[in-house]
């Protein structure tokens, strides 16, 4: 096999945008074979651009149980991302998941489990992984250069939304249709970097608004505390109503601070280490002699495109992924948490969470059952 033969389960904004993808050839080691809709007039949308070059169906298991694919990217509601992965490793398909994971962290366990046994690649959509800034960001922190991290705060507020945009289709900003808000929708990217640099918290406490700006059942303001296993503190605060927004994600450590804005990297290197100069100074007020380092970024942010590269070339060739499907738990525990802290009254939740309650809690806002 020279190319993976890729089938997209969806047609929407973002399934169409993956096989435009395709058709401008940004794929190169895959070729589009097959593309799914319950919709019939997204499947013609489809044929008007595609013609007979691929297969049509009308249901995801249909494509799925085809021969027509040895891969699927799916593009359709949060809560079917793990059905139609279980089922395509079930049926020995390799699978690109969108983000999010999941809605729910049991159910993206039991994914993760089906995954490992199937042997097959699985990855996840995490095309900001690709960007040169936050992958410098990771490799400082990695590194040591920025030593134990003290405090991460990220600002995330330019996920200005309105409400005709939430008024699209019955399904958006719903529990039993979406599974949340700005959280589930808008930040599972920023959730995974802000793991994927910084490291995961060890618990986390919230105050949570639900349909406060916006005529909508989920939240769309969110404030969360984080504590790191070494005592460390972080801040995340998002919502869809600010305009205009911020973006803004800081990182203390004892050798200094790294600031992520305006897709620009800025790093503060400290002289001494903190602790180490708290050990002896003697002075009164003062700090450790400060530098502005420039810090050299190279690269291209391949976004959507590279991550499916990246994908068929872990199929192809054994490719380490950018963006392990199995990590999509991580976000997403993070995301859990912090709704299930709003809803046991604002209270610390240890991660990992306890996802049968959580699982129950989501029940109850789905009117007493889950969709899946």
């Amino acid at each position: 096999m020279d190319k993976v033969r890729i089938g997209i389960i969806g047609y929407g904004k973002m399934g169409s945008q993956h096989v435009k993808s395709f058709v401008d050839g940004k794929i190169p080691n895959a070729v589009l074979t097959c593309v799914a809709d319950i919709d019939e007039k997204r499947i013609e949308a489809a044929k008007a651009l595609l013609g007979d070059s691929v297969s049509y169906f009308s249901t995801a298991e249909d494509l799925i149980h085809s021969g027509a694919c040895d891969a699927v990217i799916p593009t359709v509601p949060h809560y079917f991302h793990p059905v139609y992965a279980i089922e395509s490793f079930k049926a020995g398909l390799h699978y690109l998941c969108e983000k999010p994971a999941g809605v729910y962290t049991k159910q993206v366990e039991e994914m993760n489990r089906v995954a490992a046994e199937s042997g097959k690649v699985f990855g996840i959509m995490y095309n900001q992984r690709t960007n040169p800034i936050y992958q410098k960001a990771r490799d400082l922190v990695q590194s040591g250069e920025l030593g134990e991290i003290t405090r991460t705060n990220w600002i995330i507020t330019n996920w200005y939304r309105a409400q005709c945009y939430y008024d699209q289709s019955s399904w958006r900003a719903t529990w039993k249709g979406e599974g949340g808000g700005v959280l589930l929708n808008q930040n599972p990217h920023n959730l995974d970097l802000f793991q994927w640099i910084a490291g995961m918290p060890s618990r986390v406490k919230a105050e949570v608004y639900y349909g406060k700006h916006r005529n909508i059942e989920v939240e769309d303001d969110v404030t969360a505390l984080f504590e790191y296993p070494n005592g460390a503190t972080g801040t995340y605060i998002t919502t869809v109503a600010d305009a205009p927004g911020t973006n803004r994600f800081e990182i203390t450590g004892t050798r200094g601070k790294i600031v992520l804005e305006d897709n620009k990297l800025s790093f503060s290197r400290l002289r001494e280490d903190t602790i180490s100069f708290n050990s002896h100074f003697k002075g009164g007020i003062g700090q450790p002699e400060c530098w502005k380092v420039e810090v050299p970024v190279k690269g291209t942010y391949t976004s959507h495109p590279g991550i499916i590269t990246n994908f068929c070339d872990a199929i192809l060739k054994g490719t380490k992924l950018i963006a392990p499907g199995e990590e999509g738990i991580l976000g997403l525990s993070i995301s859990n948490a912090i709704h299930l802290s709003s809803w046991m009254g604002n209270s610390w939740i240890d991660l990992p969470i306890d996802g049968d309650l959580f699982k129950e809690k989501l029940a109850e806002k789905c009117g007493g059952s889950l969709p899946v």
